[in-house]
């Protein structure tokens, strides 16, 4: 496998000083398409010992990332999971050697719809393959062969990243000691996948996506699509402490609320970093989720499942409410599961730190 695989230094510039890598190889997709030279981004934090065995995967979400962590740099940018990854954290780059790698279709260094095909020298936009969760966690297959990983500890990431998490237990049982998959279900349902079409239908009614060929983004329709993503990531709890009625601003005698200066806000930030083919691929992927499909079904899919797991869900979560984690957990052979209790939703895999390293931690070491 190593020799399909080449080290890329410098292969594009960017800020965030990713790892890459090359696959050579002809990478077939689960659709049957067929691509060369997909390019990986990946980070590490730690050191792999002798033997290959203390890997962890830390597996991203829809708009994330490969830099999970700033241990590597403390004075650089935030890593979007510092409260997870860190000294005498729940994963200690000092005992674990934590590898995260943006996946397949995304925007930060890995092959997608926004990167440049070699045939064209034009962006690939629709026409780069169908990517589904399964063919992610394929490619990471390549990155964990590449830096020499024997056995993995664990595989750990919170909504798409736990639905990467689950697949790696089905694809390499003989690899994966465990799973952690976080706020997410074992196949995605009628509710995530409607909420997720009326995010595509927001960026493709906008005129400048242009069926995808755009020059400059389809900036209102990617902003929309990430407004209506916030309010599914939060609850009307925490809406109602934070905001409640109060009153940003008057504008043509109209009033302009604190809710919705936050929710424009979070649009902008999202459409300044992110590109909107890549978003619309993600969410085709996630909606592609069924860990049941051509496995005899959810049930016996799970029964199949050989990994020790710690499933955690999150007691206010609207987009992948409890029962589908404890479904996860009460078909795995030895499935346990944990609830988070927060105000935040589903985010609170990104904020409960408190709650959620001890869980780990102790999940971890029981092991």
């Amino acid at each position: 496998m190593k020799d399909k695989i080449k080290v890329i230094h410098d292969l594009f510039k960017d800020e965030n000083n990713y790892q890459k890598f090359l696959l050579e190889d002809e990478f077939i997709f689960e659709s049957g398409d067929k691509l060369k030279n997909i390019t990986v981004a990946y980070e590490t934090y730690g050191k792999l010992n002798e033997d290959g065995t203390n890997a962890i995967i830390v597996c991203h979400a829809l708009t994330g990332d490969a830099h999970a962590s700033s241990f590597n740099n403390p004075d650089g940018r935030d890593g979007w999971w510092d409260g997870i990854i860190g000294e005498d954290k729940a994963l200690d780059p000092k005992k674990y050697f934590i590898v995260c790698s943006n996946f397949l279709g995304s925007c930060y260094g890995t092959s997608g719809p926004a990167s440049i095909n070699n045939s064209t020298n034009q962006k690939f936009n629709l026409s780069f393959p169908k990517v589904t969760v399964r063919d992610m966690v394929h490619l990471q297959k390549y990155l964990i062969d590449y830096l020499g990983i024997q056995k993995i500890k664990t595989v750990i990431g919170g909504s798409l990243g736990g639905m990467q998490a689950l697949e790696w237990a089905l694809l390499y049982p003989e690899l994966v000691e465990s799973i952690i998959p976080i706020a997410c279900g074992a196949k995605h349902s009628a509710w995530a996948i409607g909420l997720n079409e009326i995010q595509r239908k927001a960026i493709m009614d906008d005129p400048h996506w242009n069926n995808g060929n755009y020059y400059s983004q389809p900036l209102n329709g990617l902003a929309t699509a990430r407004m209506l993503a916030m309010m599914t990531y939060r609850t009307n709890m925490n809406f109602e402490n934070r905001f409640g009625r109060s009153v940003k601003e008057i504008i043509e005698k109209k009033p302009f609320y604190e809710v919705e200066s936050y929710l424009h806000y979070q649009g902008k930030k999202l459409v300044a970093r992110f590109d909107a083919n890549a978003y619309l691929y993600i969410t085709h992927a996630m909606d592609s989720h069924d860990i049941g499909k051509d496995r005899n079904g959810v049930v016996n899919a799970l029964n199949s499942i050989i990994a020790i797991t710690l499933v955690i869900g999150i007691d206010t979560d609207i987009l992948y409410p409890t029962n589908e984690q404890k479904e996860i957990a009460e078909n795995v052979a030895n499935g346990r599961y944990h609830e988070i209790k927060s105000v935040y939703g589903h985010d609170a895999f990104l904020i409960e730190f408190e709650q959620m390293n001890p869980a780990i931690k102790n999940f971890l070491e029981s092991l």
